[in-house]
């Protein structure tokens, strides 16, 4: 028995969370980020726990990680050089793109340069047909040029991405022996091997994707190991991916597109886990840091999942957790536009130099100095101690503004804080349109730093009914790590109308897919218990451009039941947009299977709650809706099950800090969670 390790890297704090396998106890804590030291704050986390709580590095018996070194290499454009083989005639593939406008209000839009430019684009002659038949076998010679024309260029590696490899990969394949013979320290990326789907952009950009990130994260996780190893952490460390699930980062090194979302999607990991031992069967979850505000639906106590989730100027077309993201976090710097017009974000304080109130020498303001300045923050430090805000330098910071905006510093703080909620309410009300959802039947589970402190005021707006704030909202990311499981997922195109002649056809494809998965759980990460198998498809009406993955039935499967396969699709499709044709034929685009391995989870008590009205540890002036308030404080240690109060109050704690409205009641659950209702409605 020892400590189960969770490690979740933000803009602004790094996250730690420790699980006690033999007490089931929590321990948390922040650190500042580094930014320019990546690495360096995971070891600076591990010296805190052992400092605060006496947690050894040796006795640390599994340790998971959350990365944003493959985000942020997309969006700073600093990845690897490479250079793309494709079949011969069809080098646009990377400008054509889908041919969408990035902005169909402006005209005047461009698309962005893709990572590979035309230049660095090489033809091969060869030609697979979309039944697999090879109509031109593959030409070595020009591989032969190709590898030439790569090494004057002077790339890192190679992206083979053939027209029709997804049907047959063999000229693929034949290509990496002949660059491994040829240039054995290239990097060869196949397309076939990464995400073998039909559509030849969207394979083509994931390959490309693949290899533009993996020699920035293959370094960092190395680093990581080995920094690890140097502390005495005796485990090899896992890997957060963007479906929820975990992998070890060895295979990370590789499988790298995988771990692109791995922060943002453990944090949804956490919320479910915690939605499903509340007992609530719809929520929305809110997870702001100091950069994002990251929105996503769970379920049945079961995030919602999705491709073509935006990375940068791209998107990411393998599975994961469907997340939308807005630039609404604590550190969000406050401008005015030549217009007179107040804005917030994109840009970021981060943590160096921070918020203005962090007197890290930051001078702009951002939406943590605008709560600061209404009164919301300031009775009680930050991010356990670290951080000692400064109002007199918040009130410097937001004076500016208020000045170009001739108002008062409350009033501008104010409308910093109104900016950032509308941006937030804009993207997740798209996202419940998305899923057909309505917001007034979900509750909304605010965490991150930022997200207990914003929650009521997007939850008026979109006039939800409840709000639960975990007992550590501050480091539920870094907790959706330590309860994840070890995940992935499978793919095969199969790209016909769905009717019985196809039944031995699926059998061999999931099949080959069940084998599959089976043998990456016991060989990729030595599992040996009895996994959960799931399976689906990507289904669609013949016409129609787009699908809509539907679960399926290992038994319809395996009895050929193709008839129970097309009624899954209409009633999936009725469900989402409220029509379907059940007269209609039915084409199966894609065959899926996801396996997930269980890995141990802490099981928090739930305590009685005996109804009470806590005593406040002081008073506050808040400033909201126009006008001045005072707020009860309260400590959220000194909190019990079953306490009561109404707002306006503030509730501090560690890790963050509650904001709760006048119009909404708070009480204290079994589990310790905060349970927000708004006046005339009763929690979930």
């Amino acid at each position: 028995m020892g400590y189960r390790v969770g490690v979740d890297i933000g803009g602004t704090f790094t996250d730690l969370c420790a699980l006690d396998e033999s007490t089931n106890r929590l321990y948390t804590h922040k650190v500042l980020s580094t930014p320019a030291e990546p690495g360096a704050d995971v070891i600076a986390g591990l010296r805190a726990l052992k400092a605060r709580y006496g947690i050894e590095p040796q006795a640390i018996s599994y340790f998971t990680h959350g990365t944003t070194v493959g985000v942020n290499t997309i969006i700073e454009r600093n990845g690897a050089n490479l250079c793309l083989l494709t079949t011969e005639h069809f080098e646009d593939v990377l400008e054509l793109g889908r041919l969408k406008m990035p902005d169909v209000f402006n005209l005047f839009s461009l698309r962005p340069p893709p990572l590979i430019p035309k230049s660095r684009v090489l033809p091969i002659r060869e030609r697979i047909l979309s039944d697999g038949t090879i109509l031109l076998p593959l030409e070595e010679g020009s591989v032969l040029r190709a590898v030439r024309r790569a090494r004057d260029l002077g790339a890192d590696g190679l992206v083979v991405s053939l027209l029709n490899a997804y049907r047959n990969p063999a000229h693929e394949e034949r290509i990496k022996e002949i660059v491994q013979h040829l240039a054995p320290d290239l990097l060869v990326i196949l397309s076939s091997a990464v995400w073998p789907i039909v559509r030849e952009y969207e394979r083509t950009i994931t390959a490309v994707i693949n290899g533009y990130v993996q020699p920035r994260i293959s370094g960092y996780l190395s680093s990581l190991q080995a920094a690890l190893r140097s502390e005495g952490v005796p485990v090899e460390p896992q890997v957060t991916k963007s479906n929820g699930g975990v992998m070890r980062a060895e295979l990370g090194k590789r499988a790298s597109v995988d771990v692109l979302l791995s922060g943002t999607a453990s944090g949804v990991t956490g919320a479910s886990y915690l939605a499903r031992q509340s007992g609530l069967t719809q929520v929305a979850s809110l997870d702001i840091g100091g950069t994002s505000a990251d929105m996503a639906l769970i379920v049945d106590g079961e995030p919602q999942y999705g491709t073509g989730e935006r990375i940068g100027d791209f998107n990411l077309f393998i599975p994961s957790v469907a997340v939308s993201s807005v630039g609404g976090g604590g550190g969000m710097i406050a401008w005015v536009d030549r217009e007179g017009v107040l804005k917030s974000g994109p840009l970021s304080a981060g943590s160096e130099p921070g918020p203005a109130c962090y007197a890290r020498g930051g001078t702009r303001p951002t939406t943590t100095d605008a709560f600061l300045v209404c009164g919301f923050l300031g009775q009680a430090d930050l991010a356990y101690g670290s951080v000692r805000p400064r109002r007199d330098l918040a009130h410097s910071a937001i004076g500016g503004l208020a000045r170009l905006l001739s108002r008062t510093i409350e009033e501008t703080a104010e409308s910093i804080i109104e900016v950032a909620v509308s941006g937030m309410y804009v993207e997740i009300t798209k996202l419940f349109a998305r899923y057909g959802a309505d917001p007034k039947s979900f509750a909304l589970m605010a965490f991150g730093g930022a997200g207990p402190m914003i929650a009521c005021f997007l939850a008026r707006e979109l006039k939800m009914e409840s709000i639960l704030v975990p007992t550590t909202p501050g480091v539920l990311s870094a907790l959706g790590g330590v309860v994840s499981d070890s995940k992935n997922d499978f793919i095969r195109t199969i790209y016909e109308v769905v009717e019985a002649e196809i039944s031995e056809r699926l059998r061999q494809a999931y099949g080959e897919l069940t084998r599959d998965a089976q043998a990456w759980l016991r060989n990729e990460q030595g599992h040996k218990g009895t996994p959960r198998l799931r399976l689906s498809a990507d289904m669609r009406y013949v016409g129609q451009s787009f699908e809509i993955e539907t679960p399926l039935s290992e038994r319809w499967i395996r009895d050929g039941d193709t008839a129970a396969i097309k009624a899954a699709f209409h009633d999936q499709h009725q469900r989402i947009y409220d029509y379907c044709d059940r007269e209609a034929s039915v084409q199966m685009i894609h065959a899926r299977a996801v396996i997930a391995a269980e890995n141990p989870k802490p099981h928090f008590l739930r305590r009685p709650e005996e109804p009470h009205d806590p005593e406040p540890a002081g008073g506050a002036e808040v400033y909201y809706d126009g006008r001045r308030r005072t707020a009860r404080f309260y400590r959220r240690e000194e909190l019990r099950p079953g306490a009561a109060f109404m707002g306006p109050a503030i509730v501090a704690q560690e890790d963050t800090t509650t904001c709760v409205l006048d119009g909404f009641a708070c009480k204290v659950d079994g589990y310790g969670n905060l349970v927000l209702c708004q006046e005339g409605r009763e929690g979930r």
